[in-house]
């Protein structure tokens, strides 16, 4: 298990200070969300970058129909080489509820949002590859065989690739075979109405056998979940995590979200809940 813990966006400048807070404080990684309008995560993560040596820095996770592709390939290769192999896309559809109602030409439709979200994954691992590829989908269409290798970035520092984490929803086929062409699983469920519910470690224990059941033999997936432990006695965050652990979790993202700058400060400092 390694430990993460989500860090406020819409400050590139405080993301790094807090980086090197949560590193010094032996936490694995660091982790930024994304909104349709906000101060750019991948700008934050190249100023943590700047400030640390060890700590992963990864998405929770960025909204792929927003981005083109080769865009986000040639600034995630940047990220990756600055900061020597240490970057982690994670990737999803887009919440639309975070403000698309103000920008009409951005689609809102799930199946839109799903095939973007596919193709983009498709080109990813081949950008990453540094080789000449036609690619023919539904949203996106490349010759780079018409391009001359010598104007091709270098290859990421990761091999073969960036690792992809991305969203699946349990149990949404559709979803969860999207999770087979990637690294990681960031879990989701709906419930018996169709209506999202909260993830527990028995939903995770299933969710892994039928990735292991379905992927190639030999490979892995990393499974990040996450939650929140602060607060609570050493004892208990045990109580919390040991379940996860237990069910096949990779990674505990320590969740942060609408905490304020002291109580923040103070979880990072606190360093991550390993048993």
């Amino acid at each position: 298990m390694k430990y993460g813990i989500v860090l406020p966006y819409n400050s590139a400048r405080r993301t790094a200070e807090l980086a090197r807070e949560a590193e010094q404080a032996g936490w694995d990684g660091i982790f930024v969300g994304d909104a349709i309008w906000c101060e750019d995560p991948l700008i934050a993560l190249t100023a943590a970058a700047m400030v640390t040596e060890r700590v992963a820095l990864g998405t929770m996770v960025l909204a792929m129909p927003l981005r083109r592709p080769w865009h986000l390939a040639s600034e995630s290769l940047a990220i990756d080489r600055l900061s020597q192999g240490r970057l982690i896309l994670g990737l999803g559809a887009g919440a639309v509820w975070m403000g698309w109602q103000g920008f009409p030409d951005v689609p809102t439709d799930p199946r839109i949002r799903g095939e973007l979200l596919d193709e983009s994954i498709d080109l990813l691992t081949l950008f990453y590859q540094r080789k000449p590829f036609d690619y023919d989908g539904k949203h996106f269409h490349l010759r780079l065989s018409l391009v001359d290798e010598m104007h091709y970035p270098p290859r990421p520092v990761q091999q073969p690739r960036i690792p992809l984490w991305v969203v699946g929803i349990w149990p949404k086929m559709k979803s969860m075979r999207r999770v087979l062409k990637c690294d990681g699983l960031i879990p989701m469920k709906l419930d018996e109405r169709g209506e999202y519910t909260e993830v527990k470690p028995e939903d995770l224990a299933v969710m892994r056998a039928w990735l292991m059941e379905h992927s190639p033999q030999g490979k892995t997936f990393d499974l990040p979940v996450e939650g929140k432990s602060y607060g609570l006695s050493p004892d208990q965050r045990e109580d919390v995590i040991a379940p996860w652990i237990e069910a096949g979790a990779t990674w505990w993202i320590e969740s942060s979200w609408g905490m304020d700058e002291e109580t923040l400060l103070g979880c990072i400092l606190q360093g991550p809940p390993r048993s």
